[in-house]
């Protein structure tokens, strides 16, 4: 089933902590669904940017409590511990990705080549709106506890096979020239993940998202598409 995001609207803080508050019932008690989606964005948004300039490990929710606005007691109305708050975000990081690659538009199944350009684009703009989710699942990855470790090592794993089947129904179809789409993929996956990571790079080389897109699709593009036959 395809669907169409508006990647200015649909990933928002609002809406993705509206996620986490669906996705987490169980855990919040907060009763009052508006409530509850602004408190958690500001508990996210704290965790997010203290984590970017101190490290996950290094912050204490004394310090995220403080940086937020919410009270320690409220925080437990949201989670009961920081590693419960760290698995929700990497859970809807995960989820979010999952859902939106694996909803190309209609018919583009059936054709490998535009299939992988979306996906290529898709991962990069979907990656622009969560930014600071990504960064933190990525950048933070080695200090996590080990379930959360395989979480999103998990998540990666998912995006590389979405990556990997599409490269193997173009070599099925003789557009790819790919001996192995597992590895292959697992070497796509980097370039798409550089946009955020070295953020700065792009930014002070004046990159722009749709000329980054546009560069990888065509480095991906020349390494793998048959060359059609001279006659």
């Amino acid at each position: 089933m395809s669907t169409t995001y508006d990647f200015t609207s649909d990933f928002t803080t609002e809406a993705l902590c509206l996620r986490m508050l669906e996705r987490n019932r169980q855990t919040v008690q907060v009763q009052k669904d508006h409530v509850a989606v602004r408190k958690l964005g500001r508990i996210v948004e704290a965790i997010l940017d203290l984590s970017n300039r101190q490290g996950f490990h290094a912050t204490s929710l004394r310090n995220l409590s403080k940086a937020c606005g919410v009270s320690m007691g409220g925080m437990y109305s949201y989670f009961d511990s920081k590693n419960t708050l760290l698995v929700m975000i990497l859970a809807e990081v995960s989820a979010v990705t999952t859902e939106v690659l694996g909803a190309p538009p209609s018919g583009m199944v059936d054709r490998p080549a535009d299939h992988l350009d979306w996906l290529i684009e898709t991962h990069i703009r979907l990656t622009e709106a969560m930014i600071p989710w990504f960064v933190f699942a990525f950048m933070e990855a080695k200090s996590f506890p080990l379930p959360a470790r395989r979480m999103a090592t998990d998540s990666e794993e998912a995006t590389e096979k979405i990556i990997a089947d599409v490269l193997d129904r173009g070599v099925s179809s003789g557009i790819f020239a790919v001996e192995n789409p597992g590895l292959t993929a697992a070497l796509i996956k980097p370039l798409l993940q550089d946009w955020y990571v070295k953020r700065s790079k792009h930014r002070k080389r004046g990159t722009s998202i749709e000329r980054y897109i546009a560069g990888v699709k065509r480095f991906v593009d020349n390494a793998i598409k048959v060359e059609p036959a001279i006659a």
